[in-house]
């Protein structure tokens, strides 16, 4: 059995924000894969899913983000999971919005719910970098707890939509598989192809204007158009 973690603060307040990427992506898997109902287990939401014959457990601590270690280590005892089964999604800022990269190990970059989880079940899990992208130091807390804004659903929509429809690669140890899938899904549609002109056959052509006829000014002729203009 595989553990799949998302991060992110519960209620609906947190919803939005970019730090609920995690969740985010959870709640997309769970539909994609016809999950069962959230249960509140652990201090969590639990679901239970079978992706490519895989039994996957689904979780969303409920601890708040610098206590999510509580959560997964609970769950993870209850049900006997090795850290080396368990996947955590959660928000870099140090990626570019909708880049990810998948690691095993390493450090927690600052992120407080890796903070929280790795002195509790160790390193040997596997992590998917969700890059949400780095405002500045200065801005940092008002971009993670700031929703994402409504041109982001450009990138963030196919994002999670390929998450769910190829989550199955990393469950299987295909991480570079699984990333390649994503950066295919995310990439930037081509601007569509300018329609070609009209052949010049279908274009009306301008009709050249009549000549003008020179009035004479002086003399009998004048006199006479003159007369004949008055109406006399």
């Amino acid at each position: 059995m595989k553990l799949l973690v998302g991060l992110g603060n519960p209620g609906n307040q947190y919803a939005g924000n970019r730090h609920n990427i995690g969740f985010m992506a959870i709640d997309a898997v769970a539909r994609a894969h016809n999950a069962g109902p959230w249960k509140t287990k652990h201090s969590a939401l639990l679901s239970e899913a079978t992706i490519d014959g895989e039994k996957v457990m689904l979780l969303k601590p409920q601890t708040f983000m610098n206590r999510s270690g509580d959560s997964v280590q609970q769950v993870a005892q209850f049900y006997k999971i090795a850290p080396v089964d368990i996947i955590v999604l959660y928000d870099e800022l140090d990626l570019a919005p909708g880049k990810v990269r998948v690691k095993v190990g390493g450090g927690n970059g600052g992120h407080n719910g890796l903070r929280s989880i790795d002195p509790q079940i160790g390193l040997d899990y596997k992590r998917i970098r969700l890059g949400i992208g780095h405002p500045g130091k200065e801005f940092v807390t008002h971009h993670v707890l700031g929703d994402f804004a409504k041109a982001d659903q450009a990138w963030l929509d196919p994002l999670l939509d390929g998450i769910a429809k190829h989550i199955g690669l990393v469950l299987k140890g295909d991480d570079n598989g699984f990333m390649n899938k994503l950066a295919l899904a995310t990439a930037a549609e081509p601007a569509p192809a300018k329609a070609p002109p009209k052949a010049q056959s279908h274009i009306r052509q301008a009709r050249p204007a009549k000549p003008q006829v020179a009035l004479p000014e002086t003399g009998p002729m004048a006199a006479m158009l003159k007369k004949l203009f008055k109406g006399e």
